[in-house]
């Protein structure tokens, strides 16, 4: 084997004219998409991560929004409750005051009741009082003077 300089110039000098061609043409373009493809995907997952990072603030959102409609939930149970307590007392006590009404209705019925009974009975006593006191004097007194004497009897017997 020879070793043949000029064939060896010859072919670093093709070589070197080769590169600077590669260079000048083909490199720069290449390294070009080469950078470009790379921001790209830079870019990508910049935007994934800009995604990701929306999503978790609409969750939290979502969550916040969730735990308020709850606590408004609770608030209204808790206030509708609160309202049929008041709106129960508001009935019994109207019921007690009706009842109270009732019993006071029939407490007064009952004393009138009894009143007229005692002034039934205080006439019925006084006309079997002159029928008897007739038939025992055999004559017929005064009727309103007779009355008038048995009811003072009568009334003077209530008071013992």
């Amino acid at each position: 084997m020879d070793f043949n300089v000029q064939l060896y110039i010859t072919h670093t000098i093709g070589f070197l004219i080769t590169l600077w061609i590669l260079k000048k043409f083909a490199w720069g373009p290449i390294l070009g998409l080469l950078d470009e493809r790379r921001e790209k995907i830079i870019g990508e997952f910049q935007k994934i991560e800009d995604g990701q990072a929306e999503v978790e603030k609409l969750t939290a959102e979502y969550n916040a929004k969730l735990s308020q409609i709850d606590d408004e939930r609770r608030a209204k149970i808790t206030e509708a409750v609160s309202q049929a307590k008041v709106i129960a007392d508001e009935i019994k006590t109207a019921a007690n005051k009706e009842a109270k009404v009732i019993a006071d209705k029939a407490k007064s019925e009952i004393e009138r009741d009894v009143a007229k009974a005692k002034v039934q009975l205080k006439d019925d006593m006084v006309t079997i009082t002159v029928k008897a006191a007739s038939k025992i004097i055999n004559e017929k007194l005064d009727d309103n003077k007779h009355r008038e004497l048995i009811a003072n009897f009568i009334d003077g017997v209530e008071k013992v």
